[in-house]
């Protein structure tokens, strides 16, 4: 249903815990235990438990992490090596640029 205002109304009311759950708690509870069972089937036959990919998301983060350490540095090693190249030829073609405009 629309209100005047435009917006969707809500089926269940408009109480705060409606508002809350985004519809009535007792079949968002119900649900949520059945998608929690359904998960969990999914996961045991494909023998995972929850630790063990809270684990593996945390490997893969501190990975990340380790790899992003190790391209800024190479990055900075690179910009280090072309700064004492390009900077001195820089500071050439500024001084021969000033000196011909005089």
């Amino acid at each position: 249903m629309f209100r005047r205002d435009g917006e969707a109304g809500t089926r269940y009311g408009s109480g705060t815990m409606t508002r809350i759950f985004g519809g009535s708690p007792l079949g968002v509870l119900i649900r949520l235990a059945l998608l929690c069972v359904i998960v969990g089937l999914i996961l045991d036959q494909l023998d995972l438990n929850a630790f063990e990919l809270f684990r593996w998301v945390a490997d893969e983060i501190e990975n990340l992490i380790r790899n992003s350490a190790d391209v800024l540095r190479l990055i900075g090693r690179y910009f280090l090596i072309g700064a004492a190249v390009v900077i001195p030829i820089w500071i050439v073609m500024r001084v021969l640029n000033v000196g011909g405009r005089r």
